[in-house]
C-alpha cells in the first residue's frame, strides 16, 4: 500500500499533457477531481478516466455531480439529476387527506436519482461523486440554495440515506457536505469567510444532526470553510477540535475526511492571515483532514499545483506532517470494488430504467 497519498488534484484539458502525467504519477498524489472543461461526450471521458487509470491503478476519479445546478456532465446521454430541493418538495407532497405517501415517494425517488447518477458516472470510468449534500435549508445561503434536501435535518438524514442506498447500489461510495453545517450562513465561502455564531449544542442538535444518524452508512465527509467562533477560531476544515475531538470522537465518525477547496478564498484564511497552498494543506493534515483539494489550479503553467506537490514533500520531511496509513487505507476505502456496467449494458437494464421512472 502507497504510505500516503492525501492530494486530489485537477488535470486541464479533455486529455492528460505530460505534466498532468507527471503530477498524478507523484506518490503524494491520491486522486483527480474532474471538471466541465474535462468533458466533451462520453467517448472522450472513458478515454480520459483510462488514461488517468494507466498512470496508476488506484488513483481516485472524483466529480461534483449532485444534480441540479452543481452537474458537471449533462449531454451525450447523461441524465440530468433534479436538484435534491424537489426530493424534499416531494416528501412534503403527501397527497389528497394527508395519504402519507409522500415520504416514501421521495425516498424511492432519491434511492433512484443515487443509482442513475452512480452508474452513469461509473460506466464513464468515474469512482466517485461528492454527493450528497447535508446542509439544511435555512433559505440563507446562496451557495447551498436548492443543493440542499430539506429545513428538517431528520428529513434530510432519511433522504440522504435514500440516496446512498442508490449509490452504494452503483458501487460508489459518498461524501457528506458540509460538516457540522454551511446552511446557516450567507456568505459565500468560495470568495470570503462565513462566520456562523450560534453555539456547538445548537449546530449539533440541528445542522450537524444528520452526521451520527448516518453513522453506519457514511464513507467521507467534506467539511465547511465556515467559522464558528463559540467552538474554534479555525474553519471547521483547519480545526481539530472539530474534527478530531468532535467528528471523529464525539460523533464516532471513522470514514475518509477530505478539505474543501484549496484554491477558494475562504480555504486559506487561517487565524485572520491568507496562507500559501502548502501551509493551507499541511494545517487542514493536522488538523485531520486524511484528503486535500486543489482545484483550477492546472491550467495555464500549473505552477500552484507544482507548489503543492513540491510543498507538501518538503514539507514532510521537515516533520511539519506525518504520512498516516489509516488515512491511506480510507483513501483505498473509497475506490469501487466491483466492475462496473458498459453505458449500453446499462440503458437497457431493468433496475436502471425503472430508476428513470422514479426521478420526480
Amino acid at each position: 500500500m502507497t504510505e500516503h497519498a492525501p492530494l486530489i488534484i485537477d488535470v486541464a484539458g479533455t486529455q492528460l499533457s505530460a505534466d498532468d502525467r507527471r503530477r498524478l504519477a507523484h506518490p503524494l498524489v491520491g486522486g483527480v477531481i474532474l471538471f466541465a472543461r474535462n468533458w466533451q461526450d462520453r467517448a472522450q471521458l472513458l478515454a480520459l478516466t483510462a488514461a488517468i487509470k494507466a498512470v496508476r491503478h488506484d488513483l481516485l476519479i472524483c466529480v461534483d455531480h449532485e444534480g441540479g445546478r452543481v452537474q458537471r456532465f449533462r449531454t451525450d446521454g447523461f441524465t440530468h439529476i433534479p436538484p435534491m430541493r424537489a426530493f424534499g418538495e416531494l416528501w412534503m407532497n403527501d397527497g389528497k387527506a394527508g395519504q402519507g405517501s409522500g415520504a416514501l415517494r421521495a425516498m424511492e425517488a432519491a434511492t433512484a436519482a443515487g443509482y442513475v447518477l452512480g452508474s452513469e458516472l461509473r460506466a464513464c470510468g468515474v469512482d466517485f461523486s461528492f454527493t450528497p449534500v447535508l446542509d439544511l435549508d435555512w433559505g440563507e445561503s446562496g451557495v447551498i440554495g436548492d443543493r440542499a434536501f430539506h429545513r428538517d435535518p431528520r428529513v434530510v438524514a432519511m433522504l440522504a440515506r435514500a440516496l446512498m442506498q442508490g449509490l452504494l447500489q452503483a458501487g460508489m461510495a459518498n461524501c457528506g457536505k458540509h460538516f457540522p453545517g454551511h446552511g446557516f450562513v450567507r456568505a459565500d465561502s468560495h470568495t470570503e469567510i462565513p462566520v456562523d455564531r450560534r453555539s456547538l449544542k445548537a449546530i449539533l442538535q440541528d445542522d450537524a444532526a444528520p452526521y451520527p444518524w448516518l453513522s453506519t452508512v457514511l464513507t467521507s465527509v467534506m467539511p465547511a470553510h465556515v467559522i464558528y467562533p463559540k467552538v474554534d477560531g479555525r474553519p471547521a476544515g483547519f480545526s481539530a477540535r472539530w474534527l478530531q475531538d468532535i467528528l471523529r470522537g464525539r460523533l464516532r465518525f471513522d470514514g475518509a475526511i477530505f478539505s474543501d477547496d484549496l484554491s477558494m478564498e475562504g480555504a486559506r484564511r487561517i487565524d485572520g492571515q491568507v496562507v500559501g497552498y502548502t501551509d493551507a494543506g499541511v494545517a487542514a493534515l493536522n488538523a485531520g483532514c486524511d484528503l486535500v483539494l486543489l482545484c483550477n489550479q492546472s491550467l495555464g503553467d500549473g505552477q500552484a499545483v507544482d507548489e503543492l506537490i513540491a510543498g507538501l514533500a518538503d514539507a514532510q520531511a521537515a516533520g511539519r506532517w506525518q504520512a498516516s496509513r489509516a488515512s491511506e487505507a480510507r483513501r483505498q476505502a473509497l475506490l469501487p470494488e466491483t466492475l462496473p456496467q458498459p453505458w449500453d449494458d446499462l440503458m437497457v437494464q431493468p433496475a436502471y430504467m425503472h430508476a428513470l421512472d422514479l426521478l420526480p
